[in-house]
């Protein structure tokens, strides 16, 4: 088998089209669908072939990647494709769907002879267009050649986390670091959004933690966007934000435990989305902290003891 390989991907969001971009580049025929097509016409000046119908996207396919919304818009998109869809061709499913999901797409691989690959990725914007993302991947060894030129294309590594993608090992795995992104985000803004409060200079609570074991990369990648206002475009948007928390939420329910950060996290990206932050990106929740989504002026002080 050579290492070129015809690829479908359908979903042509901030993370889909950055992907399809560096398969089209890695030298794979391409296909792309979207289900608003203006943002799958880009992608055309990359050689790809811009698709009507799902099922037009994925005809002859070797390997088609899903990167849409969520587990229900997967499933009505690749139902759509299915008609068109040969017997053995891998299905990469990179949207995070949730374990829920899972046994359902699973099902109509199975029932179309797909071989199904659970494989979610972790990064966002920046990784995504440099074709750094982490892959973490669950499927069948026997068939990985095929889905492997392709990973390569779009990730800096992959991580096989088990052999069968229905199990979800790889989505377990992506919920996990998905709970500790989600933290560190909502922590950040909060922490900011106190300063604020308290009449703190950001750059005082920054310039406390430098150089120790608080400080973090993400944390100052994260506080720069809101202090520099520059939540757009996002890297990672809000209402997908609050998506994956609310999968988070229910995957810990469903396993008997109780995700209290999260909860508060998935609260907190929800008033962020009623704020009209939604396509934001993520670190716009920092808003969500005050009651009418503007910071109040700051007094420097919380008046006790005061004559």
């Amino acid at each position: 088998m050579t290492d070129t390989r015809t690829v479908a991907v359908l979903g042509t969001g901030i993370m889909g089209a950055a992907m399809a971009r560096n398969i089209a580049r890695a030298g794979h025929p391409l296909r792309v669908w979207n289900r608003s097509r203006e943002k799958a016409e880009p992608l055309a000046a990359e050689g790809a072939r811009v698709a009507a119908t799902p099922a037009e996207a994925v005809e002859g396919a070797d390997v088609v990647v899903t990167m849409l919304y969520d587990g229900p818009a997967v499933l009505e998109v690749m139902r759509r494709a299915a008609p068109a869809l040969r017997p053995g061709t891998a299905w990469a499913q990179s949207t995070t769907a949730g374990l829920q999901a899972l046994p359902e797409l699973a099902g109509l691989a199975e029932e179309h002879g797909q071989v199904f690959f659970d494989a979610p990725v972790l990064g966002t914007r920046q990784p995504a267009e440099e074709g750094t993302l982490t892959v973490l991947a669950a499927g069948p060894p026997d068939h990985r050649e095929l889905v492997a030129p392709v990973f390569d294309a779009v990730g800096g590594r992959t991580v096989w986390a088990g052999e069968d993608g229905a199990r979800g090992d790889a989505t377990r795995l992506k919920l996990v670091a998905n709970s500790w992104v989600l933290a560190v985000t909502g922590a950040a803004g909060e922490a900011l959004a106190l300063a604020r409060g308290l009449g703190v200079e950001p750059g005082a609570f920054l310039d406390v933690i430098a150089g120790g074991p608080l400080d973090m990369g993400y944390l100052r990648a994260k506080a720069g966007l809101i202090l520099e206002d520059r939540l757009t475009p996002a890297a990672f948007a809000v209402e997908t934000a609050a998506k994956d928390a609310r999968l988070i939420v229910s995957a810990g329910e469903r396993h008997g435990v109780r995700l209290d950060v999260a909860e508060a996290s998935a609260e907190r990206f929800r008033r962020a989305v009623e704020q009209g932050r939604g396509r934001e990106d993520m670190a716009a929740a920092y808003w969500a902290s005050f009651d009418d989504g503007a910071a109040p002026a700051a007094d420097g002080g919380d008046g006790e003891g005061a004559s």
